[in-house]
């Protein structure tokens, strides 16, 4: 994938997790930001801290989530952003983090 159509899909991908979170902390205690192409999500009781960030040298969204960093590569066939681990995409890991703080969390 070009550089350009990497920036595009993450930039994409990205901005509709934004928006899904964004909605969710509405009903949900987290706050979501988007800064400079990176999101952040942020948890009070207890304290932590999610980073989402496109990664464009080497094509990939990488998520830091609870002490672990997860790298997700376009899988053209879903149209995602999925980690080859667990074969999930990038808002499946998210949701799934997202649980561990808030066991009723869903979007």
């Amino acid at each position: 994938m070009e550089e350009a159509e990497f920036h595009q899909r993450a930039g994409d991908a990205l901005q509709s997790l934004y928006n899904r979170l964004a909605e969710a902390a509405d009903n949900f205690d987290f706050d979501v930001e988007m800064n400079e192409g990176a999101l952040r999500v942020d948890f009070e009781d207890p304290p932590d801290r999610f980073v989402v960030s496109p990664n464009a040298p080497v094509r990939q969204i990488w998520v830091s989530a609870h002490v672990q960093s997860f790298k997700l590569g376009w899988d053209a066939a879903r149209e995602a952003f999925v980690l080859p681990a667990t074969d999930q995409t990038l808002d499946e890991l998210m949701a799934a983090a997202v649980r561990k703080h808030i066991p009723e969390f869903a979007f």
